[in-house]
């Protein structure tokens, strides 16, 4: 091995370990949460992406859905809430992404099918698509979703109307 090889694998394993310690943070500040709403639930910690991945999931997710809210606008306050708990404690800006009840991993199934549909207009048409505006997240998953069929977009406009166009090639 290598002396650049060697630096890579420890630079890759202090980014785990920083990223581990992200959602040890996050999932003590989550569980004070539950414990204060008297909500039962589930912590389960994961790396995805080069970002601390933290899900609560319980046996009757209807209770968390009060943690959701209406599209997820209480999910996205928490998750905000969530990284500057981390923020407290490490002092390092967090990128780490929260769901609760799966309500993210559904959103990003339909919305890797919409900007998959998206790209098959433009590949068709030939003209460019605007989506709805969408959320920071949202854009993520279309952007990659649109990359995955071979086409490029960009986000266009100001928060909280900013939105995905999906350009032809």
């Amino acid at each position: 091995m290598t002396e650049g090889t060697t630096t890579t694998a420890a630079e890759g394993s202090d980014t785990l370990s920083r990223l581990e310690q992200e959602g040890e943070i996050a999932a003590d500040y989550l569980e004070g949460l539950l414990d204060i709403a008297d909500l039962d639930g589930d912590i389960d910690m994961d790396v995805e992406a080069d970002r601390a991945a933290v899900s609560i999931i319980s046996e009757s997710p209807r209770d968390l859905q009060k943690l959701v809210g209406r599209d997820g606008e209480v999910l996205e306050a928490l998750q905000e809430l969530t990284r500057l708990a981390v923020h407290r404690e490490t002092g390092d800006r967090s990128r780490l992404m929260l769901d609760i009840g799966g309500f993210r991993a559904k959103k990003r199934e339909v919305l890797a099918a919409l900007g998959a549909k998206a790209a098959d207009e433009v590949k068709s048409a030939g003209e460019p698509v605007k989506l709805e505006p969408m959320t920071p997240f949202e854009r993520k998953v279309v952007h990659d979703a649109v990359a995955a069929a071979g086409l490029r977009s960009e986000s266009e406009g100001e928060e909280p109307q900013r939105f995905v166009v999906v350009l032809p090639a």
